[in-house]
């Protein structure tokens, strides 16, 4: 644990269900009398992603799974032992223990300076905005974060239902991320988005001199059983907030961007004039 939070820094160890999973692969191919360069041309991937899986450090896509079961056996083990697997593919490490929180949040407040929020991303903005940022990414690896991205929205449609609120500057839509068709969708996107009953979005106006978001973004989710955690995002790392009296700080700070921000229904006006205007 460092300070008030319980991580931020580099890529973790990696899972133990992670680690199990790519020892059982590596047994069976042994098992069967295969080579992991013989294995690899049979499965059509690398031998270099054959090692990553037997080693923990990559996680198995569908299609992995289903090929390594034809060549070593079609008993199912993989596909059962596939399910339990808990690092999520396509999300940062460090971002993995809030993603598991928010499946069972009850309330999830965001405020967002620098890119649209995950949550609130279309397939085509995420893509752009995934292949902006370096280091270079092939497509396999761009589609792998996009569709985590995605998958993530899901929690939109979770019943009983989880109450949010957005708070996102002005400034991140007028950028133009990845250029005015992709801008005219995401517009169209978070006019439907916010038209849903438990979502509030609100955006924050350029010309804003009192601004409770200097320090950057946050994020903030109400548990089950009413515990409040706080999130925090840099460069290269995380920060999981737990310690009361830092996560109060939180909440106050969001208190004030809500209010600083145009109410829900401006900022609906607000959205539509900008997309008029592309």
């Amino acid at each position: 644990m460092r300070g008030p939070g319980t991580g931020f820094g580099p890529e973790p160890e990696v899972s133990d269900s992670l680690r199990t999973f790519g020892a059982f692969v590596q047994a069976l191919r042994e098992h069967a009398g295969l080579t992991r360069a013989q294995f690899a041309k049979l499965i059509s991937y690398s031998k270099h992603t054959v090692a990553s899986v037997e080693q923990g450090r990559r996680m198995p896509d569908c299609d992995f799974v289903e090929r390594a079961e034809a060549v070593l056996g079609n008993t199912g083990a993989l596909r059962r032992a596939a399910v339990h697997l808990s690092r999520q593919a396509g999300l940062a490490s460090w971002f993995r223990q809030w993603a598991r929180l928010e499946t069972k949040a009850v309330t999830l407040w965001t405020y967002e300076c620098r890119v649209i929020p995950g949550l609130l991303q279309t397939e085509r903005y995420a893509r752009a905005v995934t292949k902006s940022v370096p280091p270079v990414k092939n497509e396999e690896q761009v589609a792998q974060q996009v569709a985590a991205r995605l998958e993530r929205q899901q929690l939109f449609d979770r019943m009983p239902a989880i109450t949010f609120s957005f708070v996102i500057e002005q400034a991140l839509i007028e950028r133009g991320t990845g250029g005015p068709e992709v801008t005219r969708e995401l517009l169209d996107h978070l006019l439907e988005r916010s038209s849903q009953f438990n979502v509030e979005l609100q955006i924050m106006p350029r010309l804003q001199p009192d601004h409770a978001g200097f320090d950057g973004p946050l994020m903030l989710l109400e548990s089950p059983d009413h515990k409040w955690f706080g999130y925090a995002e840099g460069q290269r790392g995380g920060m999981l907030i737990t310690h009361p009296k830092e996560v109060s700080i939180m909440l106050q700070r969001y208190a004030r961007l809500r209010s600083q921000a145009l109410n829900s229904e401006d900022s609906r006006s607000l959205l539509r004039q900008l997309r008029g205007a592309l």
